[in-house]
């Protein structure tokens, strides 16, 4: 099994716009959502999903997954919805009933909603990491057993997010068992809710932090979909050391008037905004 997109360096950078786009009509349609997050990690996404997850999409719109992912920041479904229209399993008109009532889009990951597309409701932050960390080993005692090669749990945080003690339970968990498997994605935006990190609560040094803990650290520029690629594909998942990607990103990346914007964490374009938007966005 293998991804079944592949794409890479401009065709990959496309998506990535394309994602960013459709996160800018669904979050001005609803008057709602997470924007800032939702951009900055639009290239994440779009690298895993277009060239590094291995899956396989069935005729009745199944997905069987050898790789998993989880949104572990699940107040960025937004991209993660944007992600699967590209994708082509979501109609972009189904995209325009995002938070609305019984609509499938809720505003968190839910599995029930999307079943096989979600792997895990995500939504309580510090949760995706302690889950992600159990997959990866259930995967890897699977491959044990069965003599096959062990499929990989990438999970993607915020950096605000790390300030939830259950992620470094997980951490500690994570090295303790070897899970050379696990691929913790950090979208490192430096800002959250309504101020910047480092004033709300200091993570510098992040990179320490996790190296003190067991983790193969690497640091690689989040809003380049294919250097995120070239990284993750450079990986030993035999080493038996799990692996964090701090990804620097930028909120609100890709729109001027959003971008390093702390208000823009929760906030939508308006109709004028909009315009603007997809405009910047058509010709970067």
């Amino acid at each position: 099994m293998e991804n079944p997109f592949k794409e890479a360096d401009a065709s990959l950078h496309r998506r990535a716009q394309e994602i960013r786009k459709k996160i800018c009509v669904m979050n001005s349609t609803a008057k709602s959502g997470h924007t800032g997050g939702d951009m900055s990690e639009a290239d994440i996404l779009a690298a895993l999903y277009f060239h590094v997850l291995d899956y396989e999409v069935q005729k009745d719109s199944t997905v069987l997954w050898h790789d998993e992912f989880i949104l572990s920041k699940g107040h960025g479904v937004g991209g993660l919805y944007a992600t699967f229209a590209e994708l082509g399993w979501l109609e972009n008109s189904e995209l325009l009933t995002y938070l609305k009532d019984d609509s499938r889009l809720p505003g968190h990951p839910v599995r029930q909603k999307l079943p096989t597309w979600v792997t895990v409701n995500t939504g309580g932050l510090g949760h995706g990491l302690p889950i992600a960390a159990g997959l990866a080993m259930a995967k890897q005692r699977k491959g044990e057993k069965e003599k096959a090669k062990s499929g990989r749990v990438f999970v993607l945080t915020g950096d605000g997010e790390l300030e939830e003690g259950s992620n470094w339970e997980a951490a500690m968990s994570a090295s303790h068992f070897e899970l050379s498997n696990l691929v913790v994605i950090v979208d490192r935006n430096r800002l959250q809710l309504a101020d910047f990190t480092h004033n709300i609560m200091d993570l510098d040094p992040l990179d320490e932090k996790f190296r003190s803990f067991g983790f193969e650290v690497h640091d690689v520029n989040g809003n380049e979909a294919d250097s995120v690629c070239k990284l993750i594909e450079s990986l030993d998942y035999a080493n038996k050391r799990p692996k964090v990607i701090i990804a620097h990103t930028i909120k609100g990346r890709g729109v001027s008037f959003m971008e390093n914007v702390p208000a823009w964490h929760h906030k939508f374009p308006n109709d004028e905004q909009l315009v603007q938007a997809l405009k910047e966005l058509d010709h970067a």
